[in-house]
């Protein structure tokens, strides 16, 4: 929900612990050799000779889309989690508790003979709710009720920082209610997407059929939910215009919004979504939040209502008998992504928990699964990083004076999130019953709006964490100039308590860099200190910074991903960013370790090579080819191999670190390298 999260969505290469005899002083976690294809050259294609042998001993599991170790340590955490929740089975806990909760809404998850005889139950009532609409104002009252527990009607509400004044919560609208995840879906008119699109019509008629319909009113439903899709999409800012933070804040007075929006029955609107009488707010996209008005005003109530039906049907099939899930699978999981199986019941049930009640489990987790000192060495790693961060920035030559000291004093500002949040949530409101799963999501969801609305027009509480504990994860949010490790993450491939300091800073090192690069990146930089969305660099200064940040546009541009297809190098620019930025700092911070210093061997190499070979094994991973044309689309993350092989040639480091000569394939001449931070 908070649009201005920037995660890094992390593929990375399990690096195992070597099970040899380790000599005394030397570390007792390794990097897997047998994870390098040492016949690539290094200068041909870093990311084969660093993690060939990885990928070609773990083919794509068949409810894979794409994995690597993000997947395998995902996993891992999954049947960790697993073995608490089993725990919490074996005793008796006391009704309301936690544990309880957590327990019941696990078991209904994957009891899948309720499941199964259920059926559409547990989704009738809904149902018929919206049969019963007849009028416009019904279509908001069920608009403003479905948002609160399933994926949003035509538009999104939400309740969170000012960008201007990010001490404050407001109330936001903000374009939403297409279900393909990108409006190009909708739009474009090559074979595959229209492919898509004829898959995506299938699978709204088969799910309207498993709720109950006729083949004649799911066939209409299905043409129906398109035709009001499509026009969201065709309305929607681009991806690239959602990257860009001042075309998306537009704070309006209420009694404005008929004039400066569209006319609509917003005071009932924002009574029926528990905001009533708040005096203004901001729309984010003043234009596809019209067009969404536009098809409430003009289309039939019945056009409607099948609308409204399929944002129930859609978030509900994930929770409801195998009928509905494999619907589901055939398009979201076969179709878009290229998976051939279903994941495990038991693997999806532990998602739907952590999604539900994650601090709970969180807390759980890290009680069992995460040391005291392992926060201890990473904030000694993150106050290395940032003074790395705050060398480079003072050392910048095409930036000015008055430029850099307001960076070092947003630098100086961040407030860093290590393993798991000082207090944790009150889910004591929060009831799990013995009715449905489904209908446990709905309280759920419910309890999380909740909270939300609690928000309203109340101070920021910078306390509050964005991801729980046992996320394998990281984000930067520049409304808070925050940067957040959860403990989930802070284990191999990514942080080794018992590693050398070149595979450290070569991994979870640059992640923290990454993290930190974020609030300087393309949208970041347009934040100050305290997270408000202002100009705090000179003109130019600015220029200069964009003539640099291009250099990497155009040369993800000319990437191809897969046949003709090219990367969105400006889609990606800040991750890209934050990806050369990390880099960047988390070397510099390693240079000054004792083990740099030395520069003795290890494995065969040398402290520089263990770093970069630690970054590569990052990202790792096998990939199918429907993932890559998806994940083309809709992530702003570059896929694995080119978060090396795209970011590597502009680190002046790796070419010493390997020799690479101007006659290897990877060279880029020093002069057409990106240099930003």
């Amino acid at each position: 929900m908070k649009r201005i999260v920037y995660p890094i969505i992390v593929l990375a290469v399990m690096i195992t612990t070597s099970c040899t005899q380790q000599k005394a002083g030397q570390p007792k976690e390794r990097l897997d050799l047998s994870n390098l294809d040492t016949t690539a050259a290094p200068g041909a294609s870093f990311y084969q000779y660093a993690t060939g042998g990885w990928q070609e001993a773990n083919p794509i599991p068949d409810e894979y889309a794409r994995y690597g170790s993000f997947d395998q340590l995902r996993e891992n955490n999954q049947t960790q989690i697993q073995s608490l929740i089993e725990e919490l089975g074996k005793q008796e806990n006391p009704v309301g508790s936690n544990a309880q909760k957590v327990g019941d809404l696990y078991k209904m998850g994957i009891d899948s003979v309720k499941l199964n005889a259920d059926g559409a139950e547990p989704i009738r009532k809904q149902l018929e709710e919206i049969a019963a609409i007849s009028d416009k104002k019904d279509v908001i009252r069920m608009t403003a009720g479905i948002s609160r527990f399933a994926a949003n009607p035509f538009f999104g509400f939400y309740v969170g920082p000012d960008d201007m004044n990010s001490a404050m919560n407001i109330a936001h609208l903000y374009q939403s209610g297409i279900s393909m995840g990108d409006r190009d879906y909708y739009l474009l008119q090559d074979e595959h997407t229209k492919m898509v699109r004829g898959e995506y019509e299938k699978l709204i008629k088969t799910q309207f059929r498993n709720a109950g319909f006729s083949d004649e009113d799911a066939q209409k439903a299905a043409l129906n939910v398109l035709n009001i899709e499509t026009k969201l999409a065709q309305a929607h800012f681009t991806r690239e215009m959602q990257r860009q933070p001042e075309l998306n804040y537009h704070k309006l007075a209420i009694a404005d919004l008929n004039s400066q929006v569209a006319p609509f029955e917003w005071a009932y609107y924002f009574e029926q979504v528990g905001a009533a009488g708040i005096d203004s707010m901001n729309v984010g996209q003043i234009e596809p939040v019209k067009a969404a008005i536009s098809i409430i005003d003009k289309e039939p109530v019945d056009v409607l209502r099948d609308y409204l039906g399929w944002k129930v049907i859609n978030s509900a099939a994930g929770y409801l008998s195998d009928d509905f899930v494999n619907a589901n699978f055939e398009f979201y999981g076969k179709t878009l992504s290229g998976s051939k199986e279903l994941r495990p019941r038991w693997r999806r049930s532990i998602d739907a928990v952590n999604g539900s009640m994650g601090e709970a489990v969180g807390q759980l987790y890290v009680q069992k699964y995460f040391p005291p000192e392992a926060k201890e060495r990473m904030l000694d790693l993150v106050g290395n990083l940032k003074t790395a961060l705050g060398e480079r920035i003072a050392g910048l030559e095409w930036m000015s004076d008055a430029t850099k000291a307001k960076a070092q004093e947003k630098l100086s500002t961040f407030i860093v999130k290590i393993g798991y949040p000082d207090k944790w949530k009150d889910y004591s409101s929060l009831e799990i019953k013995d009715d449905s799963y489904w209908q446990n999501k709905v309280r759920a969801s419910e309890f999380a709006y909740a909270e939300m609305m609690d928000d309203l027009g109340k101070p920021v509480d910078k306390t509050k964490w964005f991801m729980s504990p046992q996320t394998v994860n990281a984000y930067y949010n520049p409304s808070s100039n925050e940067i957040c490790f959860p403990a989930g993450i802070l284990q191999p491939p990514f942080f080794y308590m018992d590693g050398d300091d070149a595979i450290n800073y070569g991994g979870i090192g640059v992640v923290i860099g990454h993290e930190m690069t974020h609030g300087f990146d393309d949208q970041g930089r347009k934040f100050d200190k305290d997270g408000n969305l202002a100009e705090w660099w000179t003109a130019e200064d600015a220029g200069r910074f964009e003539e640099r940040a291009n250099v990497l546009v155009d040369y993800f541009n000319n990437i191809v991903v897969l046949d003709t297809v090219h990367a969105n190098g400006r889609y990606t620019l800040g991750e890209n960013i934050a990806d050369h930025g990390g880099l960047q700092v988390s070397y510099h911070a390693f240079q000054k370790t004792r083990q740099a210093q030395l520069n003795e061997l290890l494995d065969g190499f040398t402290p520089a090579q263990r770093f970069f070979l630690s970054y590569a094994a990052l990202w790792a991973g096998n990939v199918r080819d429907a993932e890559i044309l998806r994940l083309t689309k809709v992530d702003p993350h570059s896929l694995g191999k080119w978060r090396v092989d795209a970011a590597l040639p502009h680190i002046g480091a790796w070419y010493e670190a390997f020799g690479i000569q101007p006659s290897d394939p990877m060279y880029l001449p020093a002069e057409e390298r990106a240099a930003i931070w």
